[in-house]
């Protein structure tokens, strides 16, 4: 049986706002756009707050639908504690790597595993409950000018303005294609196929299923049960990666069809027993934080998939999403309420830095060591099947936003030091 419905999300007629300036205008109504919302009018519950998406909700959403605790505590903070409601936590997740290391420990947080179906829905009709007007429009074309007697920027025209903008609109942002910033290169864009499938029905405790492969490494297929009999099931790997393994595979070319037949054939291989339900494999592109862009200053903001703030480690970004969103809306606010909105560029920009920035440095530095090398991933894994407090590190570098303990971080300075010197 199918879990709790998503609720419904009515819209606005963008007619309406058409000649009217907005305090703040989000694009996108995913997390992050929702959450940005949310930290607007919790700074000002009297802001005029528009979120602009071209779907209608709910919608489907192309994810691993694991929504990790760190997540769940920045939507308590917004004023938002039931997110997760009607869906079990899941307490343990399974590890494997391709050299054959396996850790399978209770995390000392729960996971949740929601359909973005009905997790996006509920933070979107959350922004709305609190005042956020949702519209239906595609943002093409961003230009700052003057209107109503202060700096504000205007939309495809003039069918929406606002004094600041929050790009939240994904890994394809229109937004971020406005302010001239390039698409990720594709040794830092990632590409998976989700689908869902049948939860194992093996006389376990429920587990979020990670497997890696050595084939286009690093890569990795997951299993994560839901908890009505149904599981998300993926595979993803590097697009750099992708278009060598096909091509490996005597393939013609890299195209999108020998790219497909990798990745639904990888997952069929890796979950022999989880065939994909009909029509839900479906691809999405994971643009990952070592290639983020620099936030501009100004009066546009990019938050969660279109700043590029996906763990590279682990293809998270929901708590990223949240987390950037939160800030973002925050920034805005605090800027428009000032009577300086182009402030709040900067604020965001430093804000953001202070809440991730080390982590983000810590986890580029993995990436780039467990890429080059890939036995440190079976011996990391191995030592944390022993170790809980590693496990427990890991687990917070992957799905929160810990760091690399200062011992560890040594080491590895140190080793790069010798190597570079040599």
């Amino acid at each position: 049986m199918r879990l709790l419905e998503p609720p419904a999300v009515p819209v606005t007629d963008p007619a309406e706002l058409r000649g009217r300036v907005a305090d703040v205008l989000v694009v996108g109504g995913g997390p992050a756009g929702a959450a940005a919302a949310l930290a607007a009018l919790r700074h000002r519950p009297d802001a005029t707050v528009v979120i602009a998406d071209l779907a209608t909700f709910p919608r489907d959403k192309t994810c691993g639908d694991g929504i990790a605790p760190h997540g769940l505590d920045v939507l308590r903070e917004l004023g938002v504690p039931d997110a997760a409601a009607g869906f079990r936590p899941v307490d343990r997740m399974r590890l494997r790597t391709p050299g054959g290391a396996e850790v399978a420990t209770p995390s000392t947080r729960a996971t949740h595993v929601i359909p973005r179906m009905v997790f996006d829905a509920r933070l979107l009709a959350a922004a709305q409950a609190r005042g956020a007007r949702v519209v239906r429009h595609r943002v093409r074309e961003l230009a700052v000018t003057e209107a109503d007697g202060g700096p504000a920027v205007v939309v495809d025209g003039g069918a929406l303005a606002a004094r600041v903008v929050v790009g939240a609109d994904g890994a394809n942002s229109a937004v971020r294609r406005a302010l001239g910033i390039a698409v990720n290169p594709p040794d830092s864009l990632a590409i998976a196929v989700r689908a869902y499938a049948d939860a194992p029905k093996a006389d376990i405790p429920p587990e979020q299923y990670i497997e890696m492969t050595d084939e286009g490494w690093p890569a990795y297929a997951w299993s994560f049960p839901i908890g009505d009999g149904r599981a998300n099931i993926g595979f993803g790997m590097l697009r750099s990666q992708l278009n060598a393994t096909a091509a490996a595979r005597g393939a013609a070319g890299a195209d999108e069809r020998s790219g497909r037949a990798v990745l639904h054939g990888t997952l069929a291989a890796i979950l022999p027993d989880q065939p994909a339900y009909p029509g839900t494999l479906r691809a999405h592109h994971l643009p990952m934080s070592t290639a983020r862009p620099r936030q501009p200053d100004g009066q546009v903001l990019l938050a969660g998939d279109a700043a590029s703030l996906i763990n590279p480690l682990t293809g998270e970004g929901i708590y990223y999403a949240l987390l950037s969103g939160a800030l973002a809306g925050d920034a805005a606010m605090t800027a428009v309420a000032a009577g300086r909105p182009e402030r709040a560029g900067g604020a965001y920009r430093r804000a953001l830095a202070g809440e991730l920035g080390r982590h983000l440095r810590h986890t580029t530095l993995l990436a780039g060591l467990a890429g080059r090398h890939r036995a440190l991933m079976d011996a990391a894994v191995h030592a944390a099947s022993r170790r809980t407090e590693l496990y427990d590190t890991l687990v917070e570098i992957g799905l929160g936003r810990g760091t690399i303990p200062a011992a560890s971080l040594a080491r590895i300075v140190a080793r790069r030091a010798l190597r570079l010197g040599r």
